[in-house]
């Protein structure tokens, strides 16, 4: 946590416990004080010994000497007390109640001691804490009475302040608890967001491994009967040798750009799949009626390509790419209605694949979409088992864009 010097050491702690997820070392033991602790004490600790002064010049012009120096030095020892205040905020609260009785010199001390247990115990606790200072407050009056001072006024200002003291220490005691309240919401959302992007990733992993089992028992059914022709008919003539032989090879290596997709990704249980039949996958030819699609949905929809052969891109590629260019034309239908979208194809054969999607500002408000995002981790992370990369984000005109590239082998 950064500048944690700017906070009270109990929610310091409190932040050290949650981020390392236990309390071990730190049960047991008082939290360290803080650098705002040290200047909020000293603080507290030379308004007390102001106001003491302050009671003690007022009480040496109506006490004797003996009694003006015990009221200076029970005082002085009140607020030394104060340091004490954060380890035993009711005893020291209670004690100074009961000193202040002979002692108007402790009055600071007091109200400082009782803010504390203001600020650090419940309603119930400062409740009767309070009663009995301001029962204190009003014997102290008619113990050590100001012959300046009305005695009735002299109690109705006691007890006011006594009330405003214990107001303040609730109000401070009921902001703490709010922030505390905000970090725990805000600990609990952003191990939530990381649980959400997670699952996300698994989901997307799932799907990519549904999908490369059957390009896989495809590529390697094309093996398996053109290895046989060859097999089985040794004289054929050398075009067909030849062109079993490509079929051979383009699908081998297809099957491996494949199989590297699918490393790693965790495979859905059988059960899950619910026996579906699995519809064939799209490829990067596809890409033209998904447009035309869209645009038939009243979509405004420009697509710049320069590939004069698009099925000349490897499969698995041309795979993604309509995959994310899918993802961006339904994020785009949802989030800017109206706006038009462009989408730019590039890529030739060692440079790679680069598909970028852009729409532009939306016309009008637009209703929050709930579950926004999850569908641009998924993409990420196919963009990333498929050697590529994926960025997202908005644009200077209030537009979106999504930009990525795959590898193309030469």
């Amino acid at each position: 946590m950064t500048r944690t010097w700017l906070l009270p050491s109990h929610l310091v702690e409190a932040a050290r416990a949650g981020g390392t997820g236990g309390t071990g070392e730190a049960e047991g033991r008082r939290p360290r004080r803080t650098v705002r602790d040290w200047v909020v004490d000293t603080t507290l600790f030379l308004l007390a010994a102001f106001i003491g002064l302050l009671a003690a010049e007022a009480s040496a012009e109506h006490s004797s000497e003996i009694v003006a120096l015990t009221d200076q030095i029970v005082g002085g020892l009140a607020c030394c007390a104060l340091w004490l205040r954060r380890r035993w905020p009711v005893g020291l609260a209670l004690a100074l109640s009961a000193v202040g009785v002979i002692a108007p010199t402790a009055g600071g001390a007091f109200l400082a001691s009782l803010f504390s247990v203001a600020v650090r115990r419940p309603f119930r606790e400062v409740a009767w804490i309070g009663a009995f200072a301001m029962a204190a407050s009003t014997v102290q009056v008619f113990v050590r009475p100001d012959p300046d001072i009305n005695v009735a006024l002299n109690a109705v200002l006691g007890i006011v302040l006594i009330l405003l003291v214990t107001a303040w220490g609730m109000l401070v005691r009921s902001r703490r608890r709010l922030v505390e309240a905000l970090r725990d919401r805000a600990v609990r959302a952003e191990a939530e967001a990381e649980l959400r992007a997670e699952q996300a990733q698994r989901l997307a992993r799932e799907a990519i491994a549904r999908e490369m089992h059957d390009v896989l028992a495809h590529r390697l059914t094309l093996l398996s009967v053109h290895a046989g022709a060859l097999e089985f008919r040794p004289d054929a003539p050398p075009e067909q040798i030849a062109r079993a032989a490509g079929v051979i090879r383009d699908s081998a290596h297809e099957a491996l750009q494949d199989l590297r997709e699918i490393i790693g990704v965790l495979r859905a249980p059988d059960d899950e799949r619910g026996g579906a039949a699995v519809r064939p996958q799209p490829t990067l030819a596809g890409l033209d009626g998904l447009v035309a699609e869209v645009r038939e949905a009243g979509m405004r929809i420009v697509l710049d390509s320069d590939l004069t052969d698009p099925g000349a891109a490897p499969a698995a590629t041309g795979r993604t790419v309509y995959r994310i260019a899918q993802e961006a034309l339904t994020n785009a239908r949802k989030h800017a209605p109206g706006a038009e979208v462009t989408v730019i194809l590039r890529g030739r054969p060692g440079e790679g694949l680069t598909v970028d999607v852009r729409n532009a500002a939306p016309v009008g408000p637009v209703p929050p979409v709930p579950g926004s995002g999850q569908g641009l981790i998924g993409l990420t992370e196919r963009a990333t088992l498929a050697g590529g990369r994926l960025e997202h984000g908005p644009t200077p005109d209030g537009g979106f864009a999504v930009h990525a590239w795959l590898p193309w082998p030469a």
